[in-house]
């Protein structure tokens, strides 16, 4: 069972991430910055949702120095690790592409946490 604090803040990083995304949309010239905070923003939801954040991002790093793991959950963290530290590195990105990219991400997350969390969030547009 989750308790309250780490719901708050896996559903406050979600809401968080979909306003980035949007305001993305929005502002084309600080896309990049925008987008990679919100992939960061669903990340962390995540974390917060599984339990304490410090343990997942330990676990998370070892994992990934592992071969292949079987559980879907963690590959696919350790891949949103690997896209942040990708975008975080690149000068220069295709902005529609990384949007695309963080729309699938900000959406599994939102997926999980509505799993995890019993909560149904809502989509703003």
């Amino acid at each position: 069972m989750m308790d309250t604090y780490r719901k708050g803040w896996a559903l406050r990083y979600l809401r968080e991430a979909k306003a980035e995304l949007e305001a993305a949309r929005k502002i084309p010239y600080m896309a990049s910055s925008l987008v990679l905070e919100a992939i960061r923003k669903a990340r962390n939801a995540i974390y917060y949702s599984l339990g304490e954040p410090a343990f997942i991002e330990i676990l998370i790093q070892e994992s990934a120095k592992l071969p292949g793991s079987n559980d879907p959950i963690l590959r696919f963290l350790i891949e949103i690790e690997t896209i942040v530290q990708q975008i975080s590195q690149l000068e220069e990105v295709n902005g529609e592409v990384m949007m695309k990219q963080a729309d699938s991400i900000v959406d599994i997350a939102t997926d999980i946490v509505e799993t995890l969390t019993q909560e149904k969030f809502e989509n703003f547009s």
